[in-house]
């Protein structure tokens, strides 16, 4: 669906987020988080008195067509700014069509790290913002022998590469490492079942994405595993995901992210009724959701503060700003173009919520390289209030 715009003064925006396909779980709430920003900044007169206009298409989970979507937003003149891309292939795809007509990418995902673009803001989650305290959470608490399981594409073997490297360097090892299709069936996981039967580890690290995520928490669960004893632990599985697998599957399992629903304050209260008014339900709010929120709202003050909407002055206010998130106070680092974000970790509950049972109590400043990979210092730290 594409909705055009036939006002000259209103500022138009790329929104590549899928709504069929294996991601559109996740991808729905970002796009849903999107567009009530684009609501509140509209309903607040806009930016310099002109709305923003959301261009919005649907590639259906197919990293090609997010290319040939945004040559067709950037190449064709539509736009120069693009909020979009779930999966780290399809941002891949993205990437040079944003670079070589110097456009504008917000991506609002949690990734591997190991990228920086100018032409991209990255507003999720870096390794050092989940990665870390994930794995130096899960060794205090299960114990050091970790089983891999993730879809078969380049976030998941990424991510498993760095959370391999964080776990060896806290003494723990990886028992298996196993990939599964990215549109994996309930069947597909019977193998991976079997195989922790079978290795007893003492936690499984899940980059299962999409629809496969509900599929591989229902087999766990049928196995008749015990959560309490050995959790799957996630950087990607949310609150959308959870409310499609139901809170007896996702109960004792355990995300790392720096927003989740249930974050205490004001203002996280407001955007959650104000999602609510819009959309008639919460269920579908994420930290990806949270992020494409941010993010649109990010645009408008820099478009506020640059006077102007074309990349290089967006990007030279974009570099250091801050926004007052539900998640608390983020910023764009301008060193990398990532933002420093809170750190959480949480566990579902038998109502399917998650309970945080862990977090920072300042934003961690992005490490997209991992420069500093200091396992002991998260163990430590006094940034964690509990």
């Amino acid at each position: 669906m594409t909705i055009a715009t036939g006002d000259d003064s209103a500022w138009p925006v790329g929104i590549l987020f899928s709504q069929t396909g294996v991601t559109a779980i996740i991808e729905q709430s970002q796009l849903n988080g999107a567009l009530l920003a684009i609501d509140e900044v509209n309903e607040a007169g806009g930016a310099m008195g002109r709305p923003i206009e959301p261009i919005i298409l649907d590639p259906g989970s197919d990293p090609v067509r997010y290319r040939q979507m945004a040559e067709r937003l950037i190449g064709d003149g539509q736009t120069n700014v693009i909020f979009g891309c779930y999966m780290s292939s399809s941002r891949k795809e993205v990437l040079p069509v944003v670079e070589r007509y110097n456009g504008l990418l917000f991506y609002p995902t949690l990734y591997e790290g190991f990228e920086y673009s100018p032409n991209v803001i990255y507003g999720g989650a870096a390794p050092n913002q989940n990665s870390l305290p994930l794995a130096t959470y899960l060794m205090d608490h299960f114990g050091s022998r970790f089983f891999f399981v993730g879809s078969d594409y380049i976030y998941p073997r990424e991510s498993n590469r760095v959370m391999r490297n964080i776990v060896r360097q806290g003494g723990g090892e990886v028992v298996a490492e196993h990939y599964v299709d990215l549109e994996a069936g309930p069947e597909d996981f019977s193998e991976v079942i079997d195989k922790i039967a079978a290795l007893e580890p003492d936690v499984i690290f899940s980059t299962v994405v999409g629809t496969g995520t509900v599929n591989f928490y229902r087999a766990y669960y049928g196995a008749n595993t015990d959560a309490s004893k050995r959790p799957i632990a996630s950087l990607t599985t949310n609150e959308a995901e959870v409310a499609a697998m139901g809170a007896q599957v996702a109960e004792g399992h355990i995300t790392a992210a720096p927003y989740f629903r249930s974050v205490a304050g004001e203002r996280n209260h407001d955007f959650i009724e104000r999602y609510r008014a819009k959309f008639g339900e919460v269920e579908t709010i994420t930290s990806c959701c949270e992020a494409a929120y941010f993010q649109v709202h990010l645009y408008a003050n820099a478009l506020r503060l640059a006077g102007a909407g074309n990349t290089d002055s967006l990007r030279a206010v974009l570099c250091g700003a801050e926004f007052e998130a539900p998640q608390g106070r983020i910023k764009i680092d301008p060193e990398n173009n990532h933002a420093y974000l809170l750190s959480r970790i949480a566990k579902v509950d038998e109502s399917g919520d998650f309970v945080i049972q862990r977090e920072a109590s300042r934003p961690i400043k992005p490490d997209p390289y991992l420069a500093v990979p200091a396992l002991n210092d998260w163990a430590h730290t006094p940034a964690w209030v509990r």
